[in-house]
This record gives structure tokens, sequence and C-alpha cells, in this order.
């Protein structure tokens, strides 16, 4: 068996600690998001894409484990399953990012529908209506398209200005036939007493709608989401490249200067044999 470059093992051992690491990282992540999507009663919608990543990851893992391990001890064995298994995932990884740029506009069209579909706001389900208060209150915004004019006279309170978003956010002033009111989308009351009406003609809103916001971020997540998978791609075919140089250097055989066995007599003998017939 031939003799394994000190820099290529020590580089491929660095990429599959590296690898196992991310994976290890990705992981925890995923398992994040999968209680966080439990508890917002989204899992059925997700639920297939959170297993599929549970088992690419923990894949990647046990691959980058296999991959030490075969370096470390020169097991030939160890190293093609590392440089199979990662080439299979590398080539779905690549599918699957080049399927999700494909489909980005038809995502963002899919995304404007859904809240469209909300519309008008003010006979919105009460659902409905928790999540446009959700988005108003993290993206400092009001209403979906028209901004504050979407929820018609009863503007909630999520849509307020405050002294200190002015600075930074653009806010207007409602009409003088609008009134704040506070929705509580979670209580049993009737749908009469959902709401309590606050009246203050000094009080600003948000001018910028939500959608395209939303939209915004989205379609920044999605870029950013491509980006770091293309990344992990290209360390995983590093990683394959170099498995790839280890197994042929295993299969290299090393040369070994030849050893010659002769069957004659030591020199110095014939010459002791002439001296004494001398």
């Amino acid at each position: 068996m031939g003799r394994i470059n000190i820099c290529v093992k020590w580089a491929f051992i660095f990429v599959c600690v590296l690898i196992g690491i991310i994976s290890t990282l990705l992981l925890a992540i995923t398992l994040f998001g999968h209680g966080y999507a439990h508890e917002a009663e989204e899992i059925e919608e997700i639920l297939p894409g959170i297993v599929i990543l549970y088992v690419l990851e923990a894949a990647t893992l046990v691959l980058s484990i296999l991959g030490v391990y075969g370096a470390r001890k020169e097991k030939k064995w160890a190293v093609v399953l590392f440089s199979v298994g990662m080439s299979l995932a590398s080539l779905y990884l690549f599918v699957e990012c080049v399927k999700a740029y494909h489909s980005k506009n038809e995502m963002e069209e899919l995304t404007r529908e859904e809240h469209l579909a909300m519309m008008p706001l003010s006979g919105a389900k009460q659902k409905d209506i928790q999540r446009i208060y959700n988005m108003q209150t993290n993206f400092k915004c009001c209403g979906l398209v028209q901004g504050y004019q979407d929820w018609g006279t009863d503007i909630p309170i999520s849509c307020i200005c405050s002294d200190e978003d002015s600075t930074d956010f653009k806010c207007v002033a409602p009409g003088n036939n609008t009134r704040f009111v506070i929705h509580y989308p979670k209580s049993n009351t009737s749908k009469d007493d959902d709401h309590k009406g606050l009246m203050d003609e000094h009080m600003l809103v948000y001018e910028e709608p939500c959608l395209p916001i939303l939209i915004s971020v989205e379609s920044y997540a999605i870029s950013l989401g491509l980006g770091v998978f293309v990344a992990l791609t290209a360390l995983w075919d590093i990683g394959v490249a170099l498995a790839i140089t280890i197994l042929c250097q295993m299969r290299r055989k090393v040369n070994v200067p030849p050893v010659i066995f002769t069957s004659q007599p030591p020199q110095y003998r014939e010459l002791c044999d002439t001296a004494e017939s001398v």
C-alpha cells in the first residue's frame, strides 16, 4: 500500500472536522426550528423538509467521522464511504438549490396571493389578524398594500408610530374619521367586544405597507440560504476531491530497492587460496 502525503492527509482531516462542526450546528438549528414551528402550529406544512434536513445533516456528520477515521488509520473502505456518501449528498443539495432558485419568483407570488386573500382586513379571520399584528410590530409597518387605509376606520395599535420610531421610519397622521383599536384575537368574547377604541387625532402610524417588506425579507432569506448551501456544497466537493487524492495515493505502490542474493564465496577466500598455493 502507498504512503499518504502528510499535507493532503491533514488537509482532508481538517475539512472533515469542519464538515462535522457545520453539520452539528445545522442539526441544532433544525431542531430549534422544529420546536418553533411546532409551537406555531405550522408543523404539517414543513415537516417533510425538516425530516430531509435531519437525514442529510445526520448523514454528513457520520460521514465526516468516517473520513477522519479513514485518514488517521489509513482505512480505504472508510475513505471510499466518505467519498461516495458526500458525492451523493452534494449532488442532492445542488439539485435542490437549482430548484429553489427557479421557484423563487413563484414563492414570492404565492406569498402575495396568500396575504391578498386576507383583504379586506376589517373582515379578516382572527388567526390572520394575529399574523398581521406580529408582522406590523416586527417590521414597523401598517396594513398590506395601501398602508393604514387597509384597516378602514379601525386602525390597530400595532400601527402606531412612537416618538422613537418616527426618526427612523416614515410615519403619517391618519384621517380624522379613524380610531385606534386593541384587538384580542385569542379571547372567547363576541366579535363586537373584541376591540377597545382609542381616539387620539395626534397619533401617527407607519406609512409603509407590510406586504412589500415581507416579500423583500423572504427574497433576501431565500438568497442567503441559497448562498449558504452553495458554499456548503463547495466544501463537500473539496472533501470528496481530497478523499479521491488519498485513495489514489493508497493504491500507488512504494518503490523498494531490489535485494540481490548470490551464491559465490567471498573474494577474500579466493585470495587466501592463491597465497597458500604459492
